[in-house]
């Protein structure tokens, strides 16, 4: 199941492109948008909050793509962390207008995640991943605390380390076949304290796809430590779609 913003007569009419699919990452769900929804649903955008399964790539894209066909137009597609994975992939559905990374991988084709990130230098975070006896991987309190989230309040760390969604290990191996980054215009948030993929890849990423691109002071869940600011790309990239 998604969440789904309701119809809000109050809110202003949105600028630009209104259905925005949010795509959460790894160790995470849905309500890792939470901070970020309720600032665009007043600006009267549409937003959908995809539940990856965290299965399989396949399983994830099939989630999103799903969510991506309940729109009534064109959508902007936003993904964080493993979520860049899942968007280069179902970002190829003809009714996606963009795309948004937020600290997010957006591997090539024929690439992998985990190909991608080991073309930098490992980060503390990676430390801190522990898999269980089905082949799902963890973050560790502590990881979530120290590499994570480490510029949230602990009361908010404690939330994500009793939310993380395990993953399937298995799925960071998988292969994106078709990179919608390279057909579709992009934009990308740089997390420039992030712990968990390397700044410097986040940077050599936006740069290899031409993406507009802002930086923010963050940690890798950028969207729970700077809203204001992660919102404030979503609407400029709908906007300006919607001038193309």
């Amino acid at each position: 199941m998604s969440l789904t913003s309701p119809d809000n007569a109050a809110a202003p009419a949105a600028v630009g492109i209104k259905n925005i699919v949010l795509v959460h990452g790894t160790w995470a769900d849905g309500s890792s948008w939470a901070k970020v929804i309720p600032l665009l649903q007043a600006k009267g955008y549409h937003v959908t909050a995809v539940q990856n399964p965290l299965t399989s790539l396949a399983d994830d894209v099939a989630s999103t793509k799903r969510a991506i066909a309940l729109q009534d137009g064109p959508v902007l597609l936003v993904g964080h962390s493993w979520g860049g994975v899942v968007i280069t992939e179902a970002g190829n559905d003809p009714k996606v207008a963009g795309l948004v990374y937020v600290a997010a991988a957006a591997p090539d084709e024929g690439q992998s995640f985990l190909e991608l990130v080991q073309t930098a230098p490992a980060t503390p975070g990676n430390d801190e991943i522990r898999p269980d006896a089905s082949s799902f991987v963890s973050m560790t309190p502590k990881g979530i605390m120290e590499d994570f989230a480490q510029d949230l309040p602990k009361v908010e760390q404690q939330v994500l380390i009793a939310t993380q969604g395990p993953q399937a290990f298995s799925a960071l191996k998988e292969k994106v076949t078709q990179a919608a980054w390279k057909t579709k215009p992009s934009w990308y948030i740089v997390a420039s304290n992030d712990r968990m993929i390397n700044p410097d890849l986040e940077r050599t990423l936006a740069k290899k796809m031409k993406a507009t691109t802002t930086t923010v002071a963050s940690s890798h869940v950028a969207m729970l430590a700077q809203p204001t600011q992660v919102a404030a790309v979503i609407m400029d990239a709908a906007t300006k779609l919607a001038a193309k």
